[in-house]
């Protein structure tokens, strides 16, 4: 191995040579407890500590980084105690995830880590988040994100430098390849020669490194970090090394051949860089021990300490707490001046309003800005705020959203539209297992509106017209708000912008141009989580949401010899327990009407607790009025025969009947 020391001091390199030692003897250890049976698992990085640590090194303190599984070295380097790591790994109440999650799997603000999700690719996305807000806050920063050569398989991993090509961000998109992804080898992962070539697709520089080389990579990715600090720009570096150890100890390395490890062994990066200082008389026999007996003493102690920290205690409504960042809504009077607005303008006006409140609010989704939002909701936004603030998007979900978390990370808040509700398919994962999950397992917020156009009446078919609003209020850490009038539009997405909370806000597209209503000038927010109570009866209760509000009213109307009372939940997580055990106490029958199919919709939710918490009020059994349990058909004639709507009728029939 060559090594090229430039113009570094021998004091320069004997500190990179210590950097990179430490994450190896820590291995080392780890190795001994697990066979010792005091720890269940490691991921060691063995063998690859040259990039973790080099490019940790070329960073700047301030600079954000996101590591995978196997980059020990990224967090010792950034000199994070090893008693904090060690009591993280044992699941420590000290630990970073408090025992909530394991490995690597956690945050830093402290020191500007951000760890990754078991699902590798998605982090990248974070990445051109965090990126993008230096870039709108002119910060000369550069962030820098690994991931492996299994992970470029992934959509995510395409996403996302698509993305930072089109936006120009200053990303380092570091691919540590080890040959295998698991027991998969690289030749049933790609096709390519060389995974750096894929940079020529999205338009970018894509370099190759010997990646067990200290030196190469410090100073390639120095002069990387140095060079987009000043002319943003995504760079793709392929770092090529070797994983000696298994994917993870239980795992074994059994499918691999031998010549491969005879192969790397002779380019373990900490030996050769020890034997490279060795002749440039930097290090001898007794200062190698020396070093060596001081880590192995340090990591003693920081080891055996943490295994005498606290064990997590359980308590119930500690765990529930933190699924959100702390948030007290304070709920703001709407002014006396008041203009008649449509429910698709009074969207628009909350999201101007929360655009004016908040400097550092950004909003991004397919088409939004010059021309308007495939509904014209953002139209004018652009001339307005600005395209750093209004950004048009390539067609890709889950890279959204995950820059959105990132853009939260780094201080700033998201509104990302889905063009159509459906499509959130596309960025799942982002939501259910990032946005949702981030603040219970670190603390971190994860401050991301979703708008999601939804539902039918519009003829539009099985890819445009879903309810699809029972998938995010099963995921513990969403909130989830559906308005179903202008002014609660309007209040409720200047509440879910001011949430540090991640808000799935829908907005049902049949409302958009046929209802109309008053609605306050200027700033005001309608609380989350709060029900409205549209009519007062005693023969039954029907709660509803959404479209299904409009349906019940005109029914209603159309029979005024049928006393009810009409609930309007707006919330759906969380939702408003206390109208509803009020409303059913009042009538004693319960109708549950929602425009989702019947089968584990959110009125089964609904009807259970009521069953559980108002059994002694209720006159008859909870009934659901939904829609067929199909995809929703285009055809007016079927799509009006799939829909709850056309049950209501015989549904309230045979309620009153009991």
């Amino acid at each position: 191995m060559q090594f090229d020391r430039k113009d570094k001091d021998d004091a320069h390199l004997l500190a990179l040579y210590k950097t990179l030692l430490y994450p190896r003897m820590v291995e080392e250890k780890m190795l001994i407890l697990l066979r010792q049976g005091r720890i269940g698992k490691w991921f060691s990085g063995i063998g690859q500590e040259a990039i973790a640590v080099g490019s940790t090194l070329a960073m700047q303190s301030d600079e954000y980084i996101l590591p995978m599984h196997r980059n020990l070295g990224v967090f010792t380097s950034r000199n994070i105690p090893l008693k904090k790591l060690m009591a993280q790994w044992q699941g420590k109440i000290s630990g970073f995830t408090k025992g909530r999650d394991r490995s690597f799997h956690f945050g830093t603000q402290e020191y500007k880590i951000i760890g990754m999700i078991s699902h590798l690719g998605p982090q990248m996305a974070l990445a051109d988040g965090i990126a993008l807000a230096d870039l709108i806050a002119n910060k000369q920063h550069a962030t820098l994100v690994f991931t492996g050569e299994g992970a470029t398989s992934e959509g995510d991993f395409h996403e996302a430098i698509n993305v930072a090509s089109v936006w120009n961000l200053p990303v380092i998109f570091l691919i540590e390849n080890n040959g295998y992804g698991l027991s998969t080898p690289i030749n049933e992962q790609f096709n390519c020669k060389h995974l750096v070539d894929r940079a020529i697709g999205y338009g970018i520089e894509g370099i190759q490194i010997d990646g067990n080389n200290i030196l190469e990579v410090y100073d390639k990715i120095s002069e990387i970090a140095s060079s987009i600090r000043q002319n943003p720009r995504p760079v793709l570096i392929e770092c090529l090394t070797f994983r000696m150890r298994g994917h993870e100890e239980a795992s074994g390395t059994k499918y691999v051949p031998q010549h491969l490890f005879d192969e790397w062994t002779t380019k373990d990066p900490v030996k050769n860089f020890e034997e490279y200082l060795v002749t440039q008389n930097i290090l001898n026999e007794e200062l190698i021990a020396t070093i060596k007996s001081s880590f192995k003493t340090e990591i003693e102690h920081e080891v055996e300490a943490a295994f005498n920290e606290q064990e997590p205690v359980a308590n119930s409504t500690t765990e529930l707490d933190d699924m959100f960042a702390p948030h007290t809504q304070k709920v703001t009077i709407p002014s006396s001046t008041q203009t008649e607005k449509r429910y698709l303008d009074a969207i628009t006006d909350g999201l101007r309003e929360g655009m004016q409140r908040y400097d550092n609010l950004v909003i991004m989704g397919q088409d939004i800005a010059e021309y308007g939002g495939a509904f014209k909701i953002t139209d004018g936004f652009v001339s307005q705020f600005g395209k750093a603030r209004v950004r048009n998007t390539p067609i890709c979900e889950s890279a959204i959203v995950g820059a959105g978390l990132g853009l939260s990370i780094n201080g700033y808040k998201a509104v990302v539209e889905m063009q159509f509700a459906d499509f959130v398919t596309c960025g799942f994962n982002q939501i259910i297992n990032n946005l949702a999950k981030t603040h219970y397992r670190w603390g971190e917020k994860a401050d991301v509106v979703v708008r999601m156009p939804t539902g039918a009446g519009t003829g539009a078919g099985p890819f445009h017209s879903q309810s699809n609003e029972a998938w995010f209020t099963k995921t513990p850490g969403l909130k989830v708000v559906y308005p179903a009038f202008p002014y609660d539009a309007k209040g409720l997405l200047i509440a879910a912008i001011e949430d540090p909370n991640p808000v799935i806000y829908f907005e049902h597209k049949y409302l958009y141009r046929s209802l109309s209503g008053i609605v306050p000038d200027g700033y005001y927010t309608v609380e989350i989580g709060k029900a409205n109570v549209l009519k007062q009866g005693d023969q039954l209760t029907i709660i509803t949401y959404g479209l299904g509000v409009h349906w019940a009213l005109e029914h209603l109307n159309n029979h005024p010899e049928i006393s009810a009372t009409l609930v309007d939940l707006v919330s759906l997580q969380p939702w408003d327990k206390d109208a509803v055990a009020t409303a059913v106490k009042a009538t004693g029958r319960v109708i549950i009407l929602h425009e989702d199919t019947l089968s584990n919709g959110f009125g089964a939710e609904l009807a259970a607790w009521i069953g559980e918490n108002c059994f002694t009020d209720l006159d008859a059994p909870v009934l659901r009025c939904a829609s067929l349990d199909t995809a929703i058909p285009m055809s007016k004639v079927l799509e009006d025969s799939f829909l709850a709507k056309n049950r209501l009728a015989e549904t309230i029939e045979k309620i009153l009947a009991y």
